[in-house]
């Protein structure tokens, strides 16, 4: 036969076999599916086996106490928190009742901090309590809480700044003198998870512009919105003479505007652009035109009028930029925080909120320039966290709040200075209380085998065997009731000798002569 013909005949048994194969295969899978089918209809399914219920802990499961990332704590005694006893716990109170219409009002979703649930407990008792006198409200106070101090981790103190707001004159429309727009937030301002039109924006994390229904681009920068990248579209609330006012307006989050129709608008924080804030009194302390230890607000004031050109380079070194809305208060009352609650001059501060929760009393103490820039006023206060900002970051970190006008505006512009700061945790989470209710764990069981079978060293107890006698092979030691078996002094294992290891011998490579191809 010729070889084309054998290969013919060949691939043709081949692929005949293979037929017969498949044919083979799916005839045994069809049968095996037919008898798990036949099997499944006449016998019932075996019982599911019980899992195994969970190991239960040698210790109960106590929740954990607050936590604040970044911090050290102490517990105090109140005889160890100075100047506690000289404050006026009353006005605390009042501001911390404040809070606690906010708190006693959440429904829903729960404050994730463990500090944050805590709080309505002292709240709770607070809210029938129309405290009138002094004493008794020290006395809420001490028997609700307990004293920690608090700071960052290595470090002593806390520090605080001041805050304020301002009042600026302004107009409604724009004119020669009136030409700085304060503006509200924009439409197409954009943060992730949050809706376009939502009340509250958080301050911190990107933001972005939203072209068309998909795009999203990095909002623009504090020198793009001067230059008038959202100009003529209708944002201006009001106009004001000097772009510092407006400035200095958007780092303290608030301001007042009177008109020269006797009018006034009250303005509140609403969005920011998404930049980092960067302090302006930093750059000129970098630059070495103002030196730290004299650095405050009425300084950088007076340096950005006398370089205009300077200060509009100034200005943008901070690219953050803040919008405001309209919120409706008298000027009797004060600006509103971040809580939904107006503040209280002297009383409320500002604090970091991935840290801390709202209505935490914080008493900080120290000396602070209050009556004069040269001043060390003690300064011993319990005061209520009711505030943030993007600039206040950090466990012991605050803004004190001073209230409206010029004079505050004098005070809170030259704080910059490092405090005390006990936060005052309600008792639910007082940790000395806590550790209290920690059971003691039982003594180690290699304890007891250490004194059955006490360890000696070979080589220093030899000089001792030679001149005592033999000890017997075991004693018998009792003791309260019961017998104990004590063995002989087991030796410690002689330690390994160290053996070099020894190179043998290489063996020589033949050279193997290459195969022709």
């Amino acid at each position: 036969m010729a070889p084309e013909a054998r290969i013919k005949t060949f691939l043709k048994n081949s692929a005949t076999a293979l037929c017969a194969g498949a044919v083979v295969l799916s005839s045994f899978s069809l049968g095996a599916e037919a008898a798990r089918r036949h099997y499944r209809s006449h016998h019932h399914h075996l019982p599911a086996l019980a899992a195994a219920p969970p190991r239960a802990l040698p210790y109960p499961q106590l929740p954990l106490p607050f936590e604040i990332p970044g911090a050290q704590y102490l517990p105090l005694t109140w005889a160890d928190v100075k100047g506690w006893s000289d404050d006026d716990h009353l006005a605390a109170y009042k501001t911390f009742r404040a809070s606690c219409r906010t708190i006693n009002a959440q429904t829903g979703v729960a404050e994730p901090k463990a500090l944050g649930g805590s709080l309505s407990e002292p709240c709770r008792a607070a809210k029938s309590l129309e405290l009138t006198d002094d004493a008794k409200a020290r006395t809420f106070f001490e028997q609700n809480f307990a004293p920690l101090r608090i700071s960052r981790l290595g470090e002593p103190d806390g520090f605080v700044t001041g805050y304020y707001e301002p009042v600026l004159e302004g107009s409604r429309t724009q004119t020669e003198i009136y030409n700085v727009p304060v503006y509200r937030r924009p439409s197409n301002l954009f943060v992730r998870g949050y809706k376009q039109d939502s009340v509250s924006l958080p301050n911190k994390g990107p933001v972005y512009r939203k072209i068309g229904r998909r795009k999203l681009v990095p909002y623009y920068d504090r020198g793009e919105i001067e230059d008038g990248k959202i100009a003529g579209r209708g944002l201006e609330i009001a106009w004001l003479k000097d772009p510092t006012d407006l400035l200095f307006a958007q780092i303290q989050g608030s301001a007042r505007i009177k008109f020269d129709d006797g009018g006034t608008v009250r303005l509140n924080y609403d969005a920011y652009n998404g930049y980092p804030y960067t302090a302006v009194g930093r750059v000129l302390i970098e630059r070495g035109i103002i030196p730290k230890e004299e650095m405050s607000m009425q300084k950088i004031r007076e340096w950005m009028a006398q370089n205009p050109e300077g200060a509009k380079d100034l200005r943008r070194q901070n690219r953050s930029y803040i919008f405001f809305r309209e919120v409706n208060l008298s000027d009797k009352e004060e600006a509103v925080g971040a809580q939904g609650i107006p503040l209280t001059a002297g009383r409320s501060i500002a604090v970091d909120k991935a840290l801390h929760v709202y209505g935490t009393p914080f008493f900080i103490e120290g000396e602070l320039p209050i009556d004069s820039e040269r001043s060390k006023t003690p300064f011993h206060r319990l005061m209520i966290a009711q505030d943030t900002g993007s600039a206040i970051i950090g466990p012991a970190r605050a803004d004190l709040y001073f209230g409206a006008g010029a004079d505050a505006g004098r005070v809170s512009g030259r704080l910059r200075h490092p405090m005390h700061f006990v936060m005052l945790v309600p008792k639910g989470l007082d940790p000395t209380a806590r550790a209290a209710k920690l059971p003691v764990p039982d003594p180690r069981p290699s304890e007891k085998i250490a004194k059955l079978f006490p360890q000696t060293d070979p080589a220093k107890d030899s000089a001792k065997d030679q001149t005592k006698p033999a000890a017997p092979a075991a004693a018998v030691a009792q003791g309260k009731g019961e017998t104990v078996a004590v063995a002989n002094p087991v030796p410690l294992p002689v330690p390994r000798p160290l053996i070099e290891p020894v190179e043998e011998p290489r063996r020589p490579v033949k050279n193997r002569p290459h195969r022709q191809q």
